[in-house]
């Protein structure tokens, strides 16, 4: 087994192109990128148990799921992240700088979207504050660390619904509705992991919050397609062994789940147009061409 990643220039779904700038829902989303029940939680917190995970042989299933669900989430962190740089895209104009071309951002719940990054996401939650290792945990005991992950999806699983239910811009919907299936997936995976390890059916307690996903309207299309009972490898030849706890049937429908070799088909990452009043990224028509010389010249064309 690898312990590699393989990065592939796709996010796990396409964005829609939005028709106008939100900088306060951005300010929202942020609370799902870099909050305690954020995704780069989620990813750290597996990519830490992962890499510490004890008799990796015999523990083989248990330690594949953490593995692959690891490398889902990197994804999911790029999501958000793309997710938030859409919702703040056109918040400004570009002008003279005595004309104040960043004047929307002063009333805006998070200036620092304006002032540190360029009108892009930051690795912080929706009031500013930056994340923390300290949200991580890995105690080394599987079953508690199982629960812990359980816990922590069903965090995130609230926090999701509450960011939907404060915002309905179109590309934070449609990143939240996906989120909340893929979500879904990871909370009955680690169920399911402690109902094999324990004998308690801890899937009993789903949903938590007590709502189904097909609640929402952003959520219904990623259902009728079957994603919320397919769990990815995330890669073309191992991890395999999580079919050994990802097998029956989904508890919302009775459909048989299913490991699928792979990752998602996705979608195109977000090309974003530059932004001259941020003074991002600062390389003017005159550079680029230059640049392209210097490139041409280095490849001996």
């Amino acid at each position: 087994m690898s312990a590699m990643f393989k990065r592939i220039n796709r996010l796990p779904i396409a964005l829609p192109v939005p028709k106008h700038p939100d900088a306060n829902a951005a300010a929202a989303v942020q609370e799902l990128l870099g909050g305690r029940f954020g995704e780069m939680s989620t990813l750290n917190n597996y990519l830490v148990q992962s890499s510490n995970f004890r008799s990796k042989k015999k523990l083989k299933p248990f330690y594949e799921l953490v593995a692959s669900i690891t490398a889902e989430e990197v994804g999911h962190v790029e999501l958000v992240m793309n997710s938030i740089n859409l919702c703040l895209s056109g918040s400004t104009f570009p002008a003279d700088p005595d004309e104040a071309p960043l004047r929307n951002g002063v009333d805006k719940r998070n200036t620092y979207h304006f002032i540190a990054s360029a009108q892009t996401s930051l690795p912080g939650d929706s009031m500013g504050k930056a994340w923390n290792g300290d949200y991580v945990f890995n105690s080394g005991n599987l079953v508690l660390d199982l629960l812990h992950n359980f816990f922590l999806e069903c965090g995130a699983r609230t926090h999701k619904m509450r960011v939907y239910e404060m915002t309905d811009h179109p590309v934070a919907r449609e990143m939240t509705g996906y989120l909340l299936v893929r979500g879904g997936v990871h909370v009955l995976a680690y169920a399911k992991a402690l109902e094999i390890m324990t004998g308690v059916d801890v899937k009993k307690m789903l949903p938590i919050p007590n709502l189904e996903n097909r609640a929402f309207d952003a959520t219904r299309k990623y259902e009728e397609q079957g994603i919320h009972r397919k769990l990815y490898t995330f890669s073309d030849s191992d991890y395999e062994d999580i079919a050994q706890i990802w097998k029956g049937s989904h508890p919302s429908d009775g459909e048989r789940l299913e490991v699928v070799r792979g990752v998602p088909q996705g979608g195109e990452v977000p090309d974003l147009e530059e932004v001259p009043e941020e003074f991002a990224p600062g390389i003017s028509n005159e550079d680029f061409m230059q640049i392209a010389q210097r490139l041409q010249k280095l490849a001996g064309l």
